[in-house]
């Protein structure tokens, strides 16, 4: 009999919101009010993270730490680093490659599903929110800033093929420079690739038949 697929998680705990974080599944993590239900939101994202990561299956959720959030974490983004991430500036030379590769992923879902898109995307109640081109902006701009963490400066209006080669070069080499770990690094660049890869996705605004 085969052992179960386990997938290990933590729990990033806020005010407001929980992160479920998988540990090494970078791009796989969802929130919710509270641990349960960010568990649960979790879980029902696995399908649409396998059609990011082939071969991808969840298996049983297994936490293996719980972190204190904080105001960023509260704002909506994952920001705590655990025990299982190392230091900055050390990195496992065989874990490299895979979590550069995982981005990798990442990032070309992001660009499927920009490209899938029209032009305008589904507005908030209050006609609140970006159009895809916003969108792609705002995430190419995240981008250039969370690469500092890894020690890769680019300047403003670097085409994003050259940034993202700037970054992934970077990841490879174990982000010697950097000021975060990198696999937490390459865990929050995912996170918030996928995350609007999805909201692209979720607010494509059908074509008006002529």
């Amino acid at each position: 009999m085969h052992p179960a697929r386990v997938s290990d998680v933590y729990l990033e705990q806020g005010r407001t919101w929980t992160f479920a974080c998988a540990v090494d599944w970078p791009g796989w993590a969802r929130r919710g009010k509270g641990d349960e239900a960010a568990l649960e939101e979790l879980l029902t994202y696995a399908d649409r993270y396998a059609l990011v990561v082939p071969g991808f299956a969840p298996g049983v959720l297994r936490v293996v730490g719980t972190l204190p959030g904080n105001a960023t974490t509260d704002f909506g983004a994952p920001d705590a680093r655990g025990p299982w991430d190392g230091t900055p500036g050390e990195a496992d030379p065989g874990d490299v490659d895979r979590l550069a590769d995982l981005l990798g992923l990442c990032w070309s879902a992001f660009d499927r599903a920009a490209d899938a898109s029209g032009p305008e995307l589904r507005k908030g109640p209050r006609g609140g929110g970006r159009d895809r081109e916003g969108v792609v902006a705002h995430v190419r701009e995240a981008e250039r800033s969370y690469g500092r963490t890894l020690g890769a400066r680019v300047p403003p209006r670097t085409p994003w093929p050259e940034q993202r080669a700037a970054f992934d070069e970077a990841i490879r080499a174990g982000a010697p420079d950097g000021r975060w770990p990198v696999r937490y690094a390459v865990r929050r660049f995912a996170w918030h690739v996928l995350d609007h890869a999805w909201e692209i996705e979720d607010k494509q605004v059908a074509p008006t038949p002529d």
